[in-house]
């Protein structure tokens, strides 16, 4: 690769760094040229774009685009690396651990995840990465709690209406009873009955 492939390559990626939030280094060396045409099959259809690229290229995009904010990827460029970028923090993750139980291997290896802004090194952080809420679950999940107040106030106010309304047409029952009874019953004699005459 001479030169300029490889200013080209730098180019790329770090277009690719800028348009990305989310991005995984794994170590995909143990695997298979099928292997790797799977696993490359599984992201474009999970929407996660693969690049296969060497290690100092990538450093430089990152160092061009950012070096201290990168710093913590560096240490784990070595080896073959495959990155993926994906605006889902978790899908990489869950495109790993799906593909290694298909495959019945433990490749291929995370190296480290960048995440928003966050970096986690080594492939024990697979499984946790796997449970990383994304915007939209999150999203959900305010709005649930939000809704949870308000459907009890509804609720509240509800049973409250329906109760007035119950009590309300009591009232109007016993109301008429009473009013039934009254014109049922016989008139009582006048307490000003006329006196007897003598």
């Amino acid at each position: 690769m001479n030169k300029d492939q490889k200013n080209e390559v730098i180019e790329l990626l770090k277009e690719k760094f800028s348009q990305y939030n989310n991005f995984y280094i794994t170590d995909t060396e143990a695997l298979t040229v099928a292997q790797v045409s799977n696993l490359r099959r599984t992201c474009f259809d999970k929407q996660v774009e693969m690049k296969v690229a060497k290690n100092t290229l990538i450093r430089k995009a990152l160092e061009s685009l950012d070096a201290e904010k990168y710093a913590g990827v560096y240490d784990s460029l070595h080896n073959v690396t495959a990155l993926m970028f994906s605006e889902n923090p978790k899908e990489p993750a869950l495109i790993i651990s799906s593909f290694r139980k298909g495959s019945n291997t433990d490749k291929p290896l995370l190296k480290a995840a960048f995440i928003n802004g966050d970096i986690y090194t080594g492939n024990e952080n697979l499984k946790a990465l796997t449970q990383i809420k994304t915007k939209n679950e999150l999203i959900g999940e305010v709005i649930g709690l939000l809704q949870s107040p308000a459907k009890r106030v509804i609720a509240a106010l509800l049973n409250h209406h329906e109760q007035q309304a119950a009590g309300t047409a009591t009232e109007a029952v016993v109301e008429a009873v009473v009013e039934a009874a009254v014109e049922a019953a016989p008139e009582a004699p006048s307490a000003e009955a006329p006196a007897a005459e003598a």
